[in-house]
């Protein structure tokens, strides 16, 4: 119908304007698309909040990204070793602000169950024979007599999958292996609902500070681990996260090399300045628009 084509023609027109690429040999515009562009048309005109907007397409976006991107990377995983004491896993349970934590043998690659801190409390609990009882029976504790087994999904899936499989499992906690069954990190299903309604936080979140802080001075203080995304939504910029999920990463890729602080480097139209750096880890990013 003609009414429908001028629709879509326009529809194409603002998503260019936009930044969003559509292809123009297509006949049919896809519904993601319409949706997408009267969302940001919508919010162009002020009749959408810029909340509302990002989680509607952040619902729709769940078929098209994988858990491989928003993962906690393997090197920020909390684990126990199987071989501890009794009392350091009781203790390092109890500091930690984790309910869930992995249980290693021998290599931190070897996996061997999950623990939960409340089965951990009340195996011990039963074992010691409750608040009268001796504490020195926690030395023939074993940790993976009370450790759930292991569950492993491949870096692969898709969000929108693995979801529909946290639901099916009744769980919402998985350890993410690459195709040669090598760790590669974790994921949980709160991490695939911030993807919709943004960061959750509570008071035993550790990173509930900041980590995207304005200057006065128009730049914006960045914590090298946070994703693109997650920075292109707080700010409605739009740089790009085909080659790389974090903003440390983003800077090597560009740069081909691993930057020390004070270097700067400019692209996709915004100066990028290292502030800090722990190892072979951007820490710190200082950003601003060019």
């Amino acid at each position: 119908a003609p009414v429908v084509s001028a629709v879509r023609l326009f529809v194409r027109g603002i998503l260019r304007l936009l930044g969003v690429t559509v292809d123009p040999d297509s006949n049919i515009l896809a519904v993601r698309e319409e949706i997408a562009g009267a969302l940001q048309l919508g919010h162009s005109e002020g009749v959408v909040e810029k909340e509302d907007r990002d989680r509607i397409l952040g619902a729709l976006d769940l078929r098209e990204r994988v858990v491989e991107e928003i993962m906690l990377h393997r090197s920020g995983i909390e684990m126990i070793d199987a071989d501890s004491d009794p009392s350091d896993i009781l203790n390092q349970c109890l500091q930690s602000n984790h309910t869930r934590l992995p249980v290693f043998r021998d290599d931190p690659e070897n996996i061997i169950g999950v623990i939960h801190a409340k089965d951990l409390l009340r195996a011990m609990y039963k074992l010691i024979g409750g608040p009268e009882g001796d504490a020195s029976a926690l030395k023939k504790f074993d940790v993976s007599s009370v450790a759930m087994k292991p569950y492993f999904v491949p870096e692969t899936s898709t969000l929108d999958e693995q979801m529909r499989q946290f639901l099916r499992r009744r769980t919402h906690f998985a350890l993410v292996v690459d195709e040669y069954g090598s760790l590669q990190g974790l994921i949980t299903l709160e991490d695939i609902l911030e993807e919709i309604v943004g960061e959750i936080t509570d008071e035993f979140d550790p990173d509930a500070d900041h980590p995207l802080l304005p200057g006065e001075d128009g730049n914006y203080y960045v914590d090298g681990a946070m994703t693109i995304r997650d920075l292109n939504r707080a700010t409605d910029w739009s740089l790009p996260d085909d080659e790389a999920n974090t903003l440390a990463g983003l800077v090597i890729h560009e740069a081909q090399m691993i930057p020390t602080p004070g270097q700067v480097f400019s692209f996709h139209g915004f100066r990028f300045e290292v502030t800090a750096r722990d190892g072979n880890r951007i820490t710190q990013l200082k950003i601003r628009p060019l």
